[in-house]
């Protein structure tokens, strides 16, 4: 089904219809409450963020502790925890077991929903793969379905889910809204859980990219195109401008360069990184990797307006992100030239 940009309800024929009208108030309304951010995350100072990077992390080392320590760093009040609804959603965008650097490694899944069942909270992963229609399969190949049969977690397929229509918050594409799975609208909180990657379109895929694969597959095909033609960048900003609140604890530890988000490298760096913020996260995330945050397009939208980006108002906890930076091999493409930046432009 093809959908509308023009109008602000979403299209009478849907095969969910049923669904949607149950779930258009619910998803209005939690936009409209800010997204039940209070409980859970302790209001910044105006304009500012913490981001928390932890250096020395493995897949076999204790880093269910890192991120509660890292999380409450930067704000999440694990007492407002108990009760709510979590989502983790990891990526899965096309995994193989031949690059295992592409996908969200399932310990830092399992880490992350071990801090959040600690804190009381009930946790579900979800993924809407953008490359793979058997959703099954993504799991199996990733090592995730294993991992979370072995901790008793469930999985909601994002890509097949009921939905709710959800306005557009951001208004930086030409969408009138959003169909959202029904996991996403019902969450209290939303934990976009990256791989630390260069993509070839964008330049930096993390945290906020990430979140493309909330948008469900049987609404907006595969590779969800409806997104990429409305504009790539203007649609991440839009997507996390119109989502409940969002968190990101991102895997850094085995990344990708080159050519991300698929067919690029594996580069060791060893890192966890999360916040509270997702801009200032990934703006962290593009110095460490040597690239000027603000000519990323996604990040230049989201600036000063879902969270800051600028190195000033960026409050690091655990490591300094100049102790452990160390530059991507970016592709040689003429829209990716011009990202990268020296030491000096990058700490202003």
């Amino acid at each position: 089904m093809k959908l509308s940009t023009k109008t602000a309800t979403p299209p009478a024929d849907s095969a969910n219809n049923a669904m949607d009208r149950r779930a258009l108030l619910l998803g209005g309304s939690l936009a409209a409450a800010g997204l039940i951010g209070y409980p859970i995350v302790r209001d910044a100072l105006r304009g500012r963020a913490s981001v928390f990077v932890a250096r020395h992390q493995a897949y076999d080392g204790p880093i269910r502790r890192t991120i509660e320590d890292g999380l409450i760093a930067c704000g999440l009040e694990p007492q407002g925890l108990r009760g709510k609804r979590v989502l983790l959603k990891p990526n899965l965008v096309e995994p193989t077991r031949d690059i295992p650097h592409m996908t969200t490694h399932p310990a830092v899944i399992i880490a992350t929903a071990e801090a959040f069942r600690g804190w009381g909270a009930t946790v579900t992963v979800g993924e809407g793969p953008g490359h793979v229609r058997d959703t099954e399969m993504a799991l199996v190949e990733s090592g995730v379905q294993a991992a979370l049969d072995a901790a008793k977690l469930p999985f909601a397929d994002l890509n097949y889910e009921e939905v709710a229509w959800v306005k557009n918050r951001g208004r930086a594409s030409a969408l009138d809204g959003f169909y959202f799975p029904r996991s996403v609208v019902e969450a209290d909180l939303v934990v976009s859980m990256p791989k630390m990657k260069t993509h070839h379109w964008v330049g930096v895929t993390a945290s906020m990219k990430n979140l493309y694969g909330v948008i469900p597959g049987i609404k907006y095909g595969w590779p969800k195109n409806v997104l990429h033609h409305a504009g790539i960048p203007e649609t991440v900003f839009d997507i996390n401008a119109s989502l409940p609140k969002t968190i990101t604890v991102v895997d850094g530890i085995d990344c990708m360069e080159g050519d991300g988000p698929i067919l690029g490298s594996r580069k060791h760096m060893g890192l966890l990184a999360m916040g509270t913020s997702l801009p200032a996260v990934d703006a962290t995330l593009c110095r460490m990797m040597g690239i000027a945050p603000e000519r990323i397009s996604y990040l230049q939208l989201a600036a000063n307006r879902l969270g800051p980006i600028a190195n000033r108002y960026v409050q690091q906890q655990g490591e300094r992100w100049e102790s452990v930076a160390s530059p991507f091999k970016i592709l040689d493409k003429p829209h990716l030239q011009g990202l990268r930046a020296d030491i000096g432009e990058l700490v202003s």
